[in-house]
């Protein structure tokens, strides 16, 4: 599941519109790319809590491509409150549809990506129209939290494959893609 833009947030986007929010990004504020002090979306920490205590197994992907920036995306998450997870990020030459398929994803959580040009950009788009493994996604509005989406995981992922007795959800990380 997206973190930047989907269940993490530029700090000046608090008490902000949606709107605004997505202008912000649009513009390249400096504090979108100030990775570090992002906070989360509204009910981002307590709906990914509720999917870990049904026994989703939390798993992050981050836009960073290397280990040492996506660990900056792992210390916010700790510092909010975010259950502890999985932190993935992509390998030289491959794209956010590789990933989850490469991790099995039951599901991918991500936003519109509506300030950097809507649905084309989104992880859905290319796994709709790439072949591989299909992982079912569900696409929220970009900066418009999660506070929205059903407390049970097999809700969003009903169509998806199980693993075990643990559904394997993926938080996508990204901003733009680079």
């Amino acid at each position: 599941m997206f973190l930047h833009g989907t269940s993490i947030m530029h700090s000046p986007a608090i008490g902000q519109q949606r709107t605004t929010r997505v202008r912000q990004a649009a513009a390249s504020d400096a504090s979108v790319r100030d990775h570090a002090s992002y906070v989360p979306t509204e009910g981002a920490v307590a709906k990914v809590s509720a999917w870990q205590r049904r026994g989703a197994e939390i798993c992050y992907l981050s836009s960073h491509r290397t280990a040492a920036a996506a660990a900056i995306d792992k210390s916010v998450l700790a510092s909010h409150g975010f259950p502890a997870g999985h932190l993935y990020f992509r390998a030289h030459g491959e794209s956010y549809a590789d990933v989850a398929r490469r991790w099995s994803a039951d599901v991918l959580i991500e936003d519109d990506c509506e300030s950097i040009g809507g649905r084309a950009n989104t992880a859905a788009s290319e796994l709709d129209r790439s072949p591989g493994r299909a992982v079912p996604c569900v696409v929220v509005p970009e900066f418009g939290g999660l506070a929205h989406l059903p407390d049970d995981p097999a809700e969003m992922v009903r169509k998806g494959a199980r693993h075990g007795s643990r559904w394997r959800l993926m938080r996508y990380l990204g901003l733009q893609r680079r």
